[in-house]
């Protein structure tokens, strides 16, 4: 009898616990929603939207790799606990998408930002179809999407402040038309002859295609690939041809493989610079103008004419 009391005592502490983790109804002691961001870029969006509305947690900070990063102990238990999560998606966060499955599973509101993103709008890999390149903030006309489904997201989480998740939306779109005003504008002060791309992996496609630029990458859309001999030797030559004035690193990524290339480049004879350091697949540090997905792109696009002018 004794057992048989501890076993329904046990399965009930079980089921209680099971009720709570997909509870998406929970609200933290402060009154307001709790989300959590994978990603600083994913962060900044949701911030940008809910305001002051709902509390934002981001699991990775600035300067850290998506592709590679693995989840903690502490990471699963803050996304069971949160109301509503939000992740690029895409893999580009391709080590999680285990831990997506299952939340997605326990009925946890869970929003991937690239959801809605027309496949048409999506730059499909050459080497394994109907897998998409996940960098799909590098076209504003992608990221003003995302926010989109972001904004619904919160709506569905939270309806009484619908109205304000719509004007912070509205206000949002409309500083990223400025963005992208200004991006093209800095873009026209190159020729096209001199708009040509080279970093440390290919992240930049859906800038390229947006902005028009022909974009090289050294390593593959993941960084989980390594750059061989071989591809140094081509991209050297390629720039060597072109006489690129300047290739350039990214923040997330070592700087070890574009310093390779660029040695490359110097043992044919020419001289390549290292035009400055990009932000590719997160925002930069909070003592920085590039906190913010704004501030990032900004920041980007003015290292990128600077260097090639």
């Amino acid at each position: 009898m004794k057992r048989r009391m501890i076993f329904i005592t046990t399965l009930i502490v079980v089921m209680v616990l099971a009720i709570g983790c997909g509870n998406s109804n929970k609200v933290v002691d402060n009154g307001k929603y709790n989300v959590v961001a994978t990603t600083t870029l994913a962060g900044d969006l949701v911030k940008s939207i809910a305001g002051e509305h709902v509390n934002v947690q981001t699991l990775m900070g600035p300067g850290v790799d998506p592709h590679l990063y693995k989840a903690s102990a502490g990471d699963v238990k803050l996304m069971q606990g949160a109301n509503m999560v939000v992740y690029n998606g895409l893999h580009l966060e391709g080590k999680m998408g285990d831990i997506f499955d299952n939340l997605k599973n326990s009925d946890k509101l869970i929003v991937a930002a690239s959801d809605d993103i027309q496949e048409e709008n999506l730059i499909d890999f050459v080497t394994n179809p109907g897998n998409y390149d996940p960098h799909i903030w590098f076209d504003v006309s992608l990221w003003k999407q995302a926010a989109k489904s972001v904004a619904e997201g919160l709506k569905k989480l939270d309806s009484e402040n619908s109205e304000a998740y719509d004007a912070n939306l509205e206000k949002y779109l409309e500083e990223l038309d400025r963005l992208d005003e200004y991006i093209r504008d800095r873009a026209s002060e190159l020729p096209e002859d001199k708009r040509i791309l080279v970093t440390a992996h290919d992240a930049f496609n859906y800038f390229g295609n947006a902005y028009g630029f022909e974009v090289k990458g050294l390593q593959g859309i993941s960084t989980d690939s390594e750059a061989g001999t071989s591809d140094v030797r081509e991209l050297a030559n390629f720039i060597v041809e072109k006489e690129i004035k300047a290739i350039f690193v990214e923040s997330s990524v070592p700087r070890k493989s574009i310093e390779a290339l660029q040695e490359a480049v110097k043992a044919q004879g020419f001289q390549v610079e290292i035009g400055g350091e990009l932000y590719s697949d997160s925002t930069g540090d909070a003592d920085t103008d590039a906190e913010t997905y704004i501030g990032t792109f900004t920041s980007n696009i003015d290292t990128i004419v600077d260097a090639l002018k």
